[in-house]
């Protein structure tokens, strides 16, 4: 789709959130640690694709909390929002992480006030990809895409969003807690960030030139 002047997501290509994922969604089998960013211009698909790589990548859009005892009746991709929520009231006491970005029950609710969806609506790839786009928003994309903020800044924003994740320190922003770890490194993480936002990088490091850093 064509964007208006100013969008935050000026000069890349992006469908709707709302559209149906196609076969680029397809990475690797799932299950396997191997990871290698989807082909094209859509740099944000890229970095839907990274967070599923640290957050979910043996489940995608039906993940939900490896330690939960009571797992979700069926595939999360299936359930209605009304249905998670049941879930979660159902079985307190575990850990309610779902989905291809591993959404948590006081985000989920967020979202859900923020967006208005309704009980019914189902939590789809196409609902599930829309609500990480707010998210990825709130780590400040448009501030990092027109190079108001570092990328180092973009990507701890983004860790403490997403636990799989490392900050600067090589952690997780919630190491150690409900059994949260970096699932990536930081010179990973780095390094695909790069590729999909390469001008912001390269603009980064001459501004880390100009101001006479090493």
């Amino acid at each position: 789709m064509e964007v208006a002047p100013g969008s935050s997501f000026s000069g890349v290509l992006v469908a709707s959130s709302f559209d149906q994922p196609d076969a680029r969604f397809a990475l690797v089998p799932k299950g396997s640690n191997a990871f290698r960013l989807p082909a094209g211009n859509d740099a944000l698909m890229k970095l839907q694709a990274l967070i599923e790589h640290a957050e979910s990548r043996r489940a995608g859009y039906d993940a939900w909390h490896e330690s939960a005892a009571v797992p979700p009746p069926k595939a999360p991709s299936r359930m209605t929002l009304a249905e998670i929520r049941s879930w979660i009231a159902a079985t307190p006491g575990q850990h309610h992480a779902i989905g291809r970005y591993q959404i948590v029950p006081d985000t989920l609710e967020s979202l859900i006030r923020r967006t208005g969806l309704r009980a019914e609506t189902l939590f789809d790839a196409r609902v599930q990809d829309a609500l990480a786009n707010i998210l990825i928003l709130d780590a400040g994309y448009a501030e990092f895409a027109a190079g108001r903020i570092t990328p180092g800044r973009f990507m701890d924003n983004l860790a403490r969003i997403w636990a799989g994740f490392p900050l600067e320190s090589g952690l997780s922003a919630y190491d150690g807690v409900a059994g949260n770890k970096a699932t990536v490194t930081r010179a990973f993480f780095a390094g695909q960030m790069a590729e999909i936002f390469p001008q912001q990088w390269v603009q980064a490091e001459l501004s880390r030139r100009q101001a006479g850093g090493s």
